[in-house]
């Protein structure tokens, strides 16, 4: 018992003595596991320090050259580096080593630069579309009357009142009868079809500009509303039978020579009853004049007539021909837009403002209101007044039928 006591004491510290170092050794590999998944932080260097303001105001970075650990090499020795600010400096007991600063030339003058470096050229002149002047307003149109109209099979249609007024008087454009100067009218056809070009028109030609309408426009009468809001004149486009057809289509509701009467009478309603408050009508439908109707003598004279018996003006698209016989209105006397270029509607333009100062009045007509030909007669018409010639509506410009028995209307 006496000898086996000691054995059984040492053999218990040398178990424990085992079961620390087994410990250690764990500890120890963990330390070195976790020192590799976390990696070590960089050292802190003089370059990513905030410096104070003074300090860079009294050592521009110009002039000092990037510091490195090597000595330089160059025969020319080093300018000595600025000393640094004792509030930003890191103690004695941190190693610091300056990183590289790459610093950029400043920029030149503006004096110095502009001769160093030619001057652009100029860019061509722009095309831009012409600003509308400030052209006078004019009264609004009035409204439609009931007493004018009549119900028709497709809706209302124009009629003469039963005190003798007429549309070509009811819904005439505002202009001074007493102006002497020669007189010059425009139309402006086919409005309604698109609606970009329609709101450009509006927008910016001069009230005293007539408009005609396309009957086959989708909102005819909201169109119509906005020019007499304007002041300016609405006419109605008719489509006739042209030269070419059908080649050549004016629409299903066009006035043919294969057509019988009966069936040109109730187009011609169809037509009339499209919107109310206008003036009149036009032989004119996308481009196209009706030629090959008004060949056909008597069926043009009755168109005429049917008009008139309405109370409203017939303009002829032909340019060149006789005015009509059988309706107050008149012929065109320029096309504005064959060919719709710049320089052709500018030639047109001058032309009829040739033909006014000659005759007393011209009438010209553009086909569609496209960009060019708005921008066109914005400028030409911005300048009409100082060349002696005043722009007029076309109820200003109508003239009566030849006949001696046709009265003028009230």
């Amino acid at each position: 018992m006496a000898e086996g006591l000691p054995r059984r004491v040492f053999a218990g510290w040398r178990g424990l003595g085992l079961f620390w170092v087994l410990v250690l050794l764990l500890m120890g590999g963990a330390a070195l596991w976790l020192d590799r998944l976390v990696p070590p932080e960089p050292l802190e260097t003089v370059a990513e320090a905030p410096q104070a303001p003074e300090a860079l105001a009294q050592s521009p970075a110009a002039e000092e050259p990037p510091a490195t650990v090597a000595a330089p090499v160059a025969e020319t020795p080093a300018p000595p580096a600025a000393t640094p600010d004792p509030t930003s400096a890191p103690s004695s007991a941190q190693v610091v080593v300056p990183a590289p600063v790459v610093v950029e030339p400043p920029p030149p003058p503006a004096d110095e630069a502009s001769a160093q470096t030619p001057a652009a050229p100029a860019p061509p002149p722009l095309d831009v579309p012409v600003v509308a002047p400030d052209f006078p307003a004019a009264r609004p149109i009035p409204a439609p009357d009931p007493a004018l109209l009549e119900q028709g099979r497709f809706g209302a249609l124009p009629r003469v009142g039963t005190d003798g007024r007429t549309s070509i008087r009811a819904y005439a454009g505002q202009f001074d009868r007493q102006d002497t100067r020669p007189r010059v009218g425009i139309i402006v056809a086919d409005l309604g079809i698109s609606n970009a070009q329609t709101e450009d028109a509006i927008r910016r030609l001069p009230p005293s500009v007539t408009f005609a309408i396309s009957p086959y426009a989708p909102r005819a009468a909201q169109v119509a509303e906005r020019l007499r809001a304007k002041g300016a004149e609405t006419l109605i486009g008719l489509p006739l039978e042209p030269a070419g057809y059908p080649l050549n289509d004016p629409g299903n509701r066009a006035l043919l020579t294969g057509r019988s009467a009966p069936e040109n009478l109730a187009n011609l309603e169809w037509v009339l009853s499209r919107f109310p408050g206008y003036v009149g009508t036009i032989g004119v439908v996308g481009g196209m004049r009706g030629e090959r109707f008004a060949a056909m003598e008597q069926s043009y004279l009755a168109l005429q007539e049917s008009l008139r018996n309405r109370g409203l003006l017939f303009v002829d698209a032909r340019p060149g021909v006789a005015g009509p016989a059988r309706a107050w209105g008149r012929s065109v006397d320029v096309i504005l837009d064959e060919p719709a270029t710049r320089s052709e509607i500018e030639r047109r333009l001058g032309e009829l403002e040739a033909i006014a100062k000659a005759r007393g009045s011209a009438l010209g007509l553009a086909h569609a209101a496209t960009p060019v030909v708005v921008d066109r007669l914005v400028a030409w018409a911005a300048g009409l007044e100082r060349r002696g010639v005043v722009l007029a509506p076309v109820t200003v410009l109508i003239r009566r039928p030849p006949e001696p028995s046709e009265t003028r209307p009230q």
